[in-house]
């Protein structure tokens, strides 16, 4: 008899992941938060009414990537480009600095703590740690610094800039890095291939743009959230099956292609309804239904201690160090800093990616998890104090 559990279990997850949702934004914190905790609560973390073990664990799985490619697609309509021309150099330093020294923090994190035998794999692995930790998530400091007045100012167009380069500069090196995980990889092939996708991706907006005008004249917008969706999964497959590139890259710059286009603000209010309607809180409620922190040992429970130190320092001092070069003043620099610790969606998609392909242990993920969740919550509080000095 075919079961219907899929039913009950969506709705559950719905549920929750809204109501703790709504109660995060009541305390001043990103949703996604709310989302993930709700996913904790009902996996094996806590009440294990839902695991990554259940007869339905399939068809969540599949929600669950289809949640995750859209929110990279989404991720790439809300770039803003204008934004980038306005802080130009400055942001861009900031992001440069600000992802090398978290990539080498997480590096050598894992570093000390697991890395043993020099193999290829284990460099590999490291690297994505620090990968990882390349990620910004700015929602929480754009809603901090409007309360406080500084949102358009040079500072905090200088984060949302920076920003957004990081994601850009964290989705190329997550490309690079899964590219290597293939079997006797080579690296020219390698180097070989990743110019070949650009090209791709060069092509594929060339065209999308030229169908986009074809489209505007003819003042035929209702069917473009379609073609853009199917733009997306498409990018999606070519990238993951044809160029070895992760499937979320894809998803991103499908969401890029479209960002600077007139059916940008359409297909987002489209594609948001769709998305953060349910795929978006399956993904989030997922991460913590493959979420054990029962199974924490002292060894990860330190790794995660130290890790979330590191993603801490290394976001302010590299960062930091770009706002000083760009001169801006010392209380600047360190504000700049403190608004780009917040790791959020981005990180856990990343994340996810790399169980997947197996470049982070499963044993690793819940101290991910604790790293995102605690520089979510800290970020604001960081916030107020030094910019308020």
């Amino acid at each position: 008899m075919e079961s219907y559990d899929f039913l009950w279990i969506i709705a559950i997850i719905l549920i929750s992941t809204k109501f703790l949702g709504i109660f995060s934004r009541k305390i001043h914190m990103p949703q996604v938060v709310g989302a993930l905790v709700a996913g904790i609560i009902l996996g094996p973390s806590v009440f294990g009414v839902i695991s990554g073990g259940t007869s339905n664990s399939e068809f969540l799985s599949v929600m669950s990537k289809i949640g995750v490619i859209l929110l990279m697609f989404m991720a790439g309509l809300e770039t803003d480009l204008e934004e980038l021309k306005k802080t130009g150099i400055a942001s861009f330093i900031i992001a440069i600095i600000g992802v090398i020294v978290p990539l080498f923090g997480g590096y050598f994190t894992y570093k000390i703590f697991f890395y043993s035998e020099g193999g290829f794999d284990e460099v590999l692995k490291a690297i994505f740690v620090g990968v990882v930790l390349t990620a910004t998530s700015v929602s929480i400091t754009v809603e901090t610094l409007r309360e406080m007045g500084k949102l358009k100012g040079k500072m905090g167009t200088a984060i949302l800039g920076a920003a957004i380069i990081d994601d850009v500069i964290g989705i190329i090196v997550l490309t690079v890095i899964t590219s290597f995980k293939t079997p006797n990889v080579v690296i020219l092939d390698v180097i070989i291939k990743i110019l070949l996708y650009f090209v791709m991706i060069i092509v594929v907006s060339f065209i999308t743009h030229i169908f986009a005008n074809i489209i505007d004249k003819n003042n035929n917008n209702r069917r473009v959230a379609i073609y853009s969706l199917a733009l997306c999964l498409i990018l999606s497959y070519v990238s993951e099956v044809y160029f070895g590139v992760a499937d979320i890259t894809g998803a991103y710059f499908a969401g890029l292609i479209i960002c600077n286009l007139g059916i940008k603000d359409y297909v987002t209010r489209k594609m948001s309804i769709i998305s953060y309607m349910i795929f978006s809180p399956i993904f989030f409620a997922s991460i913590g239904f493959d979420t054990n922190l029962r199974e924490l040992s002292s060894s990860i429970a330190w790794f995660a201690i130290v890790l979330l130190i590191v993603a801490i320092a290394t976001k302010i001092i590299g960062c930091g160090i770009g706002a000083k070069i760009c001169k801006f003043s010392n209380s600047d620099a360190i504000s700049i800093g403190v608004g780009m610790v917040s790791r959020g969606e981005v990180a856990l998609i990343v994340a996810q990616k790399g169980v997947e392909m197996g470049l982070l242990d499963n044993n690793l993920f819940p101290a991910v998890i604790l790293v995102v969740i605690v520089t979510t919550l800290i970020t604001p509080i960081l916030l107020k104090f030094v910019a308020s000095k």
